[in-house]
């Protein structure tokens, strides 16, 4: 590289794999807040001036690309997700990041599962690269997938960072998440950039170029998206919320595969977070979408959730009017839980 040339920067998110790391700095770690795009990107344009011995000011990311699943119309309206999907839009528009998504799969358990968004980050990295000459590509992920991905694109003359993020925390219902990042792709890259020790160590704690990987209390709104349903619900009560009522409500979102799923109460607020524990004379197996059901209003950890759920009269009173079958799997559940590609392998 000549010494006046500029270096060109492109990255690429996994998205799922960004939120993930996202919600657990908000919910579990101690900053409490969500990651900044802007601050993101200025740590990579830092990380890349010192890794290629070069000045900040010559680096320059010239393209950003986010690739997600999306749900259909009609099921981001059931989920209350239409203005809150359109609030991350905006994020990622300000941020000059270009948004590539892809509907959706069903599982047989009734949650949604990105279909080909690996395949798809891939093939547009290799072609964008090809066609533009990037000098390093940074990828946002832990998914061991993507090592073909960084050889072919060493062929084009690219450098690849990756950043990833490897921590565990327990959840409300006692089981430990663990995210790790795949040593073939952390073996494999260029520059490799574990973030979580950088962000723990005590010796950078006030550095402004880690503190301003988070948004700040007044900018929040960047990333108050996907909520209240991400995450075991809102971290505010909502309006008029008194706990231990009897409420109706329908099934909406079920992740039985899990072990939870999602209430729309009668009322028409919030929905309500359940837990397979909070079941009474069922299990999660019995339960479809669209189920009508009974439940206690409760306080949980991060905002409301459904206790003691078991199904209402008015339900059975439904399947004595059809000619009901056990074996009949026409009926789709909904689920709003993105995978993430974050195994070791």
């Amino acid at each position: 590289m000549r010494e006046k040339d500029i270096c060109r920067i492109a990255v690429f998110y996994d998205g799922a794999y960004f939120f993930k790391v996202s919600s657990y700095y908000l919910y579990q770690h101690e900053r409490r807040a969500r990651l900044s795009f802007r601050g993101v990107h200025d740590f990579i344009i830092s990380e890349v001036a010192q890794r290629e011995g070069i000045a900040p000011s010559r680096c320059q990311i010239v393209d950003a690309a986010y690739f997600q699943g999306r749900l259909t119309a009609q099921q981001a309206s059931e989920q209350d997700r239409l203005f809150s999907d359109r609030v991350f839009e905006d994020a990622l528009t300000r941020a000059d990041i270009a948004l590539f998504q892809q509907h959706l799969a069903f599982r047989p358990d009734g949650s949604f599962e990105e279909k080909r968004i690996d395949v798809w980050l891939a093939l547009e990295a290799y072609e964008m690269t090809s066609l533009k000459n990037y000098d390093v590509c940074v990828l946002i992920t832990g998914d061991g997938d993507f090592v073909p991905l960084v050889r072919k694109l060493n062929t084009l003359g690219a450098r690849v960072m990756l950043l990833g993020w490897e921590f565990e925390y327990e959840r409300e219902d006692g089981r430990m998440m663990r995210t790790q990042v795949s040593t073939g792709l952390i073996d494999r890259v260029n520059y490799p950039v574990l973030m979580k020790p950088l962000i723990d160590d005590r010796g950078r704690r006030h550095d402004p170029l880690i503190d301003s990987l988070f948004l700040q209390q007044s900018t929040q709104n960047e990333w108050d998206w996907r909520t209240p349903h991400r995450d075991y619900g809102s971290r505010t009560l909502p309006e008029g919320f008194v706990e231990g009522v009897e409420c109706q409500g329908t099934i909406v979102n079920l992740i039985a595969g899990k072990g939870y799923g999602f209430i729309k109460p009668a009322s028409g607020t919030d929905n309500y977070f359940f837990h397979a524990s909070d079941l009474t004379d069922i299990s999660i197996d019995d339960l479809r979408y669209d189920d009508k059901v009974l439940f206690v209003t409760a306080r949980g950890e991060k905002g409301i959730v459904a206790k003691n759920v078991r199904l209402s009269p008015e339900h059975d009173d439904e399947l004595d009017d059809e000619d009901y079958d056990d074996d009949d799997d026409d009926v789709v559940g909904e689920g709003n839980e993105l995978p993430v590609h974050s195994e070791r392998v």
